[in-house]
């Protein structure tokens, strides 16, 4: 072999075995890597509430083999007055998992290093925080809804890991973005399948995208044996049902190791104001949802430093 070669093939097998290290730490970069949490909160035993309502045996997620009881069935129907039975949700629930992933992907752990998640909350205390760069900087971005970060990258950032959202408050999305759908009632099921097909036609409270764009390989459902947990283990019953963002929370307190919270909380006068949009019924308050009492179980768990808050400006 030629002794120019020599030093051409090494710097080629250099090449080659940094990619394969490369691809290693990309698959670390996921959240969904295993449910046991590492090393990086063992000093998590501490931490009273976290503790004492964590249930690692609920699964957030919906899979084909989900068997999701008839009493958890009966609480989640209560939500927004179900009038369809259990056996038509376990046909409808049938029917999704031949569109979407059987089993969601919860990818390849990695015991190497914390996997670092932003929950970003749609609170007015974002604007004029200027969190952008700390949100974007976590391994992980959850945002909420349809909240925009065009505009409002300073505060907010750019990057969006996983949107999680219900058919109301539904926004398309790039194809490697995460749709991860919190249903309160079985036309939510049916929606999820229609807005990916033939595209949807019932009413609901509020206006309903036809269709949406985003990854269908990317959809994750979240059990609504998981949203009752939240509901009665985490806020011991109180409010009608959790908000979006508590459940969102509590979720990642289960597939994130640290977490970073962001664009939480009430404005002065105790009502859920939004960063990208001026409040028009100032007598909302926090809505169905017991939101101050959400907030105080927010805070517990960042003083004992289960969860970092970013209370912003």
């Amino acid at each position: 072999m030629s002794l120019k070669l020599k030093p051409a093939i090494f710097l080629l097998s250099l090449i080659g075995v940094g990619l394969i290290v490369l691809s290693a730490f990309s698959d670390c970069n996921g959240w969904l890597q295993s449910f046991a949490p590492t090393a990086c909160f063992s000093d998590k035993n501490a931490n009273v509430l976290f503790v004492r309502r964590l249930n690692r045996s609920i699964k957030p997620f919906l899979s084909a083999k989900t068997k999701l009881s008839e009493d958890d069935f009966n609480w989640w129907k209560r939500i927004q007055i179900e009038h369809r039975d259990f056996a038509f949700y376990k046909n409808t629930v049938s029917k999704l998992f031949e569109i979407f992933p059987p089993v969601p992907d919860l990818g390849k752990a990695c015991s190497e290093r914390c996997r670092t998640c932003a929950v970003v909350g749609n609170s007015v205390n974002l604007k004029g925080s200027r969190y952008g760069r700390l949100i974007d900087y976590q391994d992980v971005i959850i945002r909420m809804n349809f909240a925009p970060t065009k505009g409002f990258e300073e505060d907010v950032g750019t990057k969006t890991t996983y949107r999680v959202m219900y058919p109301e408050s539904a926004s398309d999305l790039d194809n490697s973005t995460h749709l991860v759908l919190f249903p309160f009632k079985i036309q939510d099921l049916d929606w999820l399948m229609k807005a990916f097909t033939t595209g949807f036609s019932g009413r609901s409270y509020a206006p309903l995208k036809s269709k949406i764009n985003a990854n269908k390989d990317l959809v994750k459902v979240i059990n609504p044996a998981f949203m009752k947990y939240s509901h009665m283990v985490w806020l011991e019953g109180k409010g009608t049902y959790p908000s979006t963002g508590f459940m969102t929370l509590i979720l990642a307190l289960h597939i994130c190791d640290e977490i970073h919270v962001f664009g939480y909380g009430a404005d002065s006068d105790g009502n859920w104001s939004h960063y990208f949009e001026a409040l028009e019924n100032k007598n909302l308050k926090t809505g169905p949802h017991p939101g101050q009492h959400e907030y105080e179980i927010i805070k517990q768990l960042a003083d004992e430093k289960t969860v970092e808050l970013h209370q912003g400006s």
